[in-house]
């Protein structure tokens, strides 16, 4: 499945990805599966007006965030984003711990997908749980409902193979058909929702609110998918970073159109007793049953397009690693006729094939899993944006957000208050605090990185050089 080359020594990735294709990768990984699982929990939690709130924070806070991305991603378009942000800026080694935070956010979330999908087709098809094999935390895993996830996660892999093209026009694709789903439930709410329904507005008070805010990091997690896929981008550099923002943009508007019509549909306490309350409240505004397996459907398509999005960015983070030295050559290795990861993309493929095993449950878990790593990523991403506006101030940046003035300082120390306080929000005796089973797998996969952090080259300077000295190191090393 892929060539002899080592690292560095490959033709490289293909520029085949256009504008929409590179809107369609970032937007369309933000709007996953979450907005039809989760609506009703936030709805409980904190009410209408509370999750809008929550929304439009969260929203503001990775738009915050989405500007440092943008202004870096447009300075250095490589595959792998904060892997080369961080390396010029901060050096190897917090290069890595930032490029296995989010990767590990990109898998947690690559395998809640994986989860996901069954779970939407047996609502679809209530009878395809059969042959049980084991119980996971009170739900039943039966063998029929896990390959349901297997064999999505094999045909998604294989897509990406294939090439950022293939992965690129399904996600082009599948995201309209989500637009029109979109065009539907505002449709809906006008025809079939009622005002009174989206009483209570506000539940819990603050809690309630830091209770919807810490979904947030996985809601929104696939703008900077862009900067990952950013070296087979045929468009301007500076056009790039600024995809980054607007999709950052589309998606909490998204969400706030998901809010308000899930709720507009029923009453809070009818809601609350649903399965998947985005599916039964959209079938209420339409009276159809019909209409809810629409919804379904949208939700499958939110699974696709999330799913796609976060395999190709964290297979190129993954890919970006081995290039630079810091994972094994294998990872690094491109497919011989389609010029992709296919060594990485196996890898991950493999890692949600596994996921589907331990049932409907992991949902949850992933979700808040993978929250924490993320927000490092992003807290040392902020980190970079600042030392670079310090140390470089003349280096070649098409999009320099808050222009040649204190504007962009002060986007970036926002950038990093925002997110250090996000992270707080998980620790033990938060109002959020994380459950055991999430902290068990983040720290699963923050193991596994220390075995590859302490190979990683100690006592190299930061700088526009800083991978050729890794890779000069680390193959000293091998002699």
């Amino acid at each position: 499945m892929s060539t002899s080359h080592a690292p560095n020594s490959s033709p490289g990735l293909v520029k085949t990805l256009g504008n929409i294709d590179a809107l369609a990768l970032g937007f369309g990984a933000m709007i996953g599966f979450g907005w039809v699982v989760l609506t009703g929990g936030w709805l409980e939690n904190a009410g209408t007006m509370g999750a809008v709130v929550a929304m439009i924070v969260g929203g503001g806070i990775m738009g915050v965030v989405g500007l440092a991305y943008a202004e870096l991603t447009a300075a250095m378009p490589k595959a792998g984003g904060e892997h080369n942000f961080i390396l010029r800026a901060l050096g190897p080694r917090p290069s890595f711990l930032g490029s296995w935070a989010i990767t590990g956010g990109y898998v947690t979330i690559v395998a809640f997908e994986a989860v996901a999908f069954p779970r939407t087709v047996e609502y679809i098809l209530p009878g395809m749980s059969q042959i049980p094999l084991w119980t996971v935390a009170g739900f039943e895993v039966n063998l029929t409902w896990a390959l349901v996830g297997v064999l999505a996660a094999i045909v998604i892999t294989w897509i990406n193979i294939r090439g950022v093209k293939h992965a690129g026009a399904l996600q082009t694709f599948v995201v309209i058909f989500l637009l029109a789903i979109g065009a539907l439930l505002i449709a809906g709410s006008f025809v079939g929702g009622e005002a009174q329904n989206m009483q209570p507005l506000f539940s819990n008070g603050m809690s309630g609110f830091f209770a919807v805010l810490v979904a947030v990091p996985f809601l929104f997690i696939g703008f900077d998918v862009i900067p990952q896929s950013a070296e087979e981008v045929n468009i301007p550099a500076k056009q790039i970073g600024k995809l980054v923002v607007f999709s950052v943009v589309l998606a909490t508007i998204w969400y706030v159109m998901v809010v308000l019509t899930t709720s507009s549909a029923m009453p809070a306490d009818q809601l609350s007793g649903v399965d998947i309350a985005t599916a039964d409240a959209f079938g209420a505004l339409f009276g159809s049953d019909f209409m809810a397996k629409v919804l379904i459907a949208g939700g499958v398509a939110g699974i696709l397009t999330s799913w796609n999005s976060l395999l190709l960015g964290a297979s190129r983070l993954v890919y970006s690693l081995a290039r630079s030295g810091m994972l094994p050559e294998w990872f690094g290795q491109l497919h011989p006729k389609y010029r992709t990861p296919a060594n990485a993309l196996i890898f991950i493929g493999g890692i949600s094939m596994l996921a589907p095993f331990f049932g409907a449950e992991m949902l949850g878990w992933l979700v808040d899993s993978g929250a924490p790593s993320i927000i490092v990523a992003y807290l040392l991403v902020s980190v970079t944006f600042l030392v670079l506006r310090r140390k470089e101030p003349q280096m070649d940046r098409p999009l320099k957000v808050g222009g040649n003035g204190p504007g962009g300082l002060v986007i970036g120390w926002a950038s990093v208050i925002l997110t250090a306080a996000l992270f707080s929000l998980y620790m033990p005796g938060m109002p959020a605090s994380l459950s055991w089973e999430p902290w068990v797998i983040f720290a699963v996969w923050w193991v596994l990185g220390a075995v590859f952090f302490f190979k990683v080259p100690g006592g190299i300077a930061p700088g526009i050089d800083a991978e050729e000295q890794v890779l000069m190191a680390v193959r000293a090393r091998r002699k």
